[in-house]
Formats: structure tokens, sequence, C-alpha cells
């Protein structure tokens, strides 16, 4: 059980409540704070003319609202924007929303009766999470269609994800046995209002970016304990000259994972303590770039995962509803906070960097099944009859259009903002659709690695070398061997590929390895 409130929600104890649905409960100094917040603004809001209390919405704010309808007002705001369209948000990104929105509410800066976190921190532990649309959200008051959806949730409507399938909300609520949210004064606006679908779903974004890095970093040590490559270009003394620290952290952990192979070769051993008297030198001097540069082109992917990282956990433990109820200042704020540009810059900064790492990938992949690139393979690691079988050769092409995918997906959301709202929101993030792009470009990428591991994996038995590999490049080549076996007779591949990937993305490669880094 992970308390929330009262402290910061990093991504560790993110990942633990969406990936490992771990329970959550309220801390008592979160749920005095809510209380506080509830009963401050009950009291302010009398006699008083405040936004969303008893005004319209938006452009609509100039028409106030009798007192007589406030409740009305706030079941039409979740209603009206219930207007989502596209597929529904995957359950776990759902979970993930919910959460987001949860942790914001328990800062007590929303004027939320307490009943309502209780209630969401109910639906998390049971699994219940309200059905939401993927297209809709501007992210400018926030992502607003989204965050419709899932109040639509919590007043008993729509449709939630329970048990595995879509279920009516009336029916989850009556197996629960929970009563849903009732409106007290703004708990429909406090709902709407905040960028909690962008972050949620860029926490999860987060998480398994980080997971390709590693990846990544192991099938290129890997790529060069086929090849036999010397180790120096991911030397301490060679990247230490260069300053930055993705960089040097990339070197650090290729030069632990591949701690104890009998692959890597010395460049001294081999082109130094003896003399070269050949004219022309068969065995490469130097790798490929995608072999040779992987700190220095996983570096800057590395940096932005970190970077990003930090944004999102910024997010998630920011107030990003619209106004602000401030019982200290004793005060009500109106402003932009819900405006989710910091997630839209990020996401999009994301998607190109793993775009990049889906590049690498493509690359490495090409390399092993170019025989006229790696000398010492048949084409396409075809361990068949040469013209009757075909390797690898048809896995490629689903890498190669898959990259292309990713490169088109990676032009930016975050300059194309489009005025709505009757031009109220004049400038607008598109955060949820970064988000939802970079997702996408995310999981393209497990799919890119899982053929290069497939070839790698094949190439390395072509070659009979994995009991000379390192303890954790044979670690990985044990988990792919169990779901795609060495092969010689072609085969329709696409199930033990689709096994490999999720093997890819299910596995916490980041903690495997987290006590040997």
């Amino acid at each position: 059980m992970i308390a929330l409130g009262g402290k910061t929600l990093d991504l560790a104890a993110f990942e633990q409540i969406i990936l490992q649905e771990k329970d959550v409960n309220i801390s008592s100094a979160a749920a005095k704070d809510v209380s506080r917040s509830f009963e401050f603004l009950t009291k302010f809001s009398k006699d008083k003319l405040i936004y969303g209390i008893n005004t319209g919405f938006g452009p609509m704010a100039q028409y106030r609202i009798e007192d007589s309808d406030r409740e009305k007002l706030q079941y039409n705001l979740i209603r009206s924007h219930s207007s989502g369209m596209g597929a529904l948000l995957s359950p776990q990104h759902s979970r993930a929303m919910l959460l987001a929105r949860m942790h914001t509410l328990l800062l007590g800066y929303s004027g939320i009766h307490p009943d309502t976190v209780e209630l969401m921190k109910n639906l998390l532990n049971n699994k219940a999470y309200p059905c939401v649309y993927a297209h809709g959200g501007v992210g400018a008051s926030g992502d607003l269609v989204q965050l419709a959806h899932l109040a639509l949730g919590l007043i008993g409507e729509g449709n939630f994800w329970f048990e595995g399938k879509v279920v009516p909300a009336k029916e989850v609520f009556k197996k629960l046995k929970l009563q849903p949210m009732k409106i007290h004064i703004r708990e429909g606006l406090a709902i709407l209002n905040g960028t909690s679908a962008m972050t949620g779903i860029g926490g999860v974004n987060v998480i398994m970016a980080h997971r390709l890095v590693v990846w990544s970093m192991l099938l290129s040590l890997g790529v060069n304990e086929m090849m036999e490559a010397y180790d120096d270009h991911f030397s301490a003394e060679l990247n230490q000259v260069k300053r930055h620290k993705g960089q040097n952290l990339v070197a650090e952990w290729m030069r632990i994972l591949g701690d104890d192979s009998k692959l890597l070769r010395k460049r001294h051993e081999h082109l130094y303590d003896r003399k070269i008297t050949e004219t022309v030198i068969e065995d490469k001097v130097q790798e490929y770039y995608s072999i040779r540069c992987v700190p220095q082109i996983l570096g800057p992917i590395m940096d932005t995962v970190y970077n990003t990282e930090s944004v999102i956990v910024d997010e998630l433990n920011s107030v990003n509803d619209n106004p602000v109820v401030d019982t200290k200042a004793k005060n009500i704020f109106h402003g932009g906070n819900f405006h989710g540009d910091y997630i839209a810059l990020e996401m999009d900064k994301l998607k190109i960097a793993i775009t990049k790492l889906s590049m690498l990938s493509e690359r490495q992949l090409n390399f092993i099944l170019n025989s006229n690139l790696n000398q010492k393979l048949p084409p396409f690691a075809n361990a068949g009859k040469l013209g009757l079988n075909f390797g690898i050769q048809g896995m490629q092409y689903p890498a190669t259009s898959t990259v292309a995918e990713n490169q088109t997906l990676s032009n930016p959301m975050y300059v194309h903002s489009i005025p709505n709202n009757n031009d109220n929101q004049d400038i607008v993030s598109m955060g949820c659709n970064a988000a939802m792009m970079c997702n996408r470009v995310i999981e393209n990428t497990y799919e890119v690695l899982a053929v290069e591991a497939v070839a790698l994996m094949q190439a390395i038995d072509i070659r009979g070398i994995s009991s000379k590999m390192a303890p954790a490049t044979k670690w990985m080549y044990k988990g792919i061997r169990e779901l795609f076996p060495f092969f010689k007779e072609d085969f329709a591949a696409s199930s033990n590929l689709q096994a490999v990937k999720a093997w890819l993305m299910e596995t916490d490669i980041v903690d495997h390895f987290k006590k040997k880094i």
C-alpha cells in the first residue's frame, strides 16, 4: 500500500502503482488539506462571483448562474464535454490518468469534497477505470474532454474498464458497493481543468523509454560481441573527454554490462603490441558508426529521458486546475495552470529521441543482415540453404516500415496550436495528442528492437559464440531464445516476434540490472 499526499509522488512510486498495480491510501495530512480547502471554499464563495461556481465557463463566463443552478452547472459541464472520439485509452493509461488527477486534488488547492478523492482511491484499488477516448483534448484548459470522461465515470455514467472488459458504470458501482460522486461546489470543474491525461500517459512513456535505452545498450553490446569488436569506443578514457552526462553514463553501463565478455577485444593486443606488416588490413580497424558511436548516439537520448522524467514528476506534483483555492492566502487565484505546454514539449522531445533510438536499431539490424557489411555472416543471417531459404529477410520489412512511421510521427505537436472555444483558447498545447503520439512511437520502437534481437541471436548462433558472451548479454540471449528458437527452415514468425516484443516491454530491465549498475 502506497500512501498518497504529504510527499512527492516520484516515478518509482508511480511505476509501482500503474505497472505493478499496487494499492494506495490517502495520508492523514492530505485528507486534512482536502477538507480544509473544501471548508474554506464553502465559506468564501458565499455572496461572491467566482468563476466556475456561479458563472458560465470559458467565453460564457460573463453569464451569472443562479444559486439554484449551481449543481446542474457542474453536471452540464461534465456531460457536455464527454464528447471524445477515436479509440479508448488503454486500461493502463486510464489508471495513470486517474492517479494523476487524484494526486493533484490531494494537494488541497481545488476545493473539492473529501468524498471525491476517497471514491477515486477506491476505484483505483478495485482496478475500475472510467473509459476515456483518445481524441478530444487540445491541452489548453487541460485535457478537458479526456477528463470529462473521467468525471462522467465518477458520477456513475458512461462505461468503465473493469475485469478486462468494458462495463456500464452503473454495474461497476453496484458490484463494488460504491456511491457515485456527488456535486457539492465545483467538483466538475476541478476534475476537468488539468493536465492529468497527458501527464499520466507521459509518466508511462518515460518508464517505457527508460527501458528502451537499456535494451538498446544491451543489444548494441551484443552486436559488438558478435563482431568481436574493439572495446575502446566505450572506454572511460575516450568518453570522459566529452563532457556530456548521458554519453558517459551509456559508456559506463556498456562497460559494466560487457564485463567478463570473451568476445570484446583489446586494441593494444591486436594492433599496438605487435608489428603490422600487411599492406591491406582485412580486419576492420574501426567499426561502422552504428556500432562504434553508441555512447554518442544513446547519450543525448538518455539525457532527454531523464529531463522528461523531471518535468513529468514536477507536473504530477503540481496544482494544475483553475482557479486555485489558496487556504493560506485566504484567496482564490485565476490563471492558467491547466495549460499543458510543459508536457507537450517534453513529449515531442522524447518521441524524437526514441525515433532516433529506433533508427540506431534499424541500422544495426541492417548491418547484421548485410553480409557485405559484416563479412562474418551469410546474407540475412540465413542458417538454411541460400536461395531456397530466406532467414531474417522477411522480418526486416516491418522494422524498416515502422522506423519510417516513427520518423513521420516525430513531427512536433507543440507547434500545432489551433485556436478554438470562440478564440478564448487562442493558443493551445495539444499535450494529450503529443503524449499519445509519443506512446505510439515508443511501442513501435519495441517492435523494431524485437526484430533486431531475433536477428542478433540468429547471428550469434550461426557464429557459435553464445558461450563467450558477457553474463548480461547471455541472459538476454537465453530469454529471447525461449521465445524464438534458432531456425533454418522458414516459418511464419509474427507470433514469435510479438512474444519477443511483449517480453521486452514487460521485463523491467532497469530494475534487473540496477544492483549490477
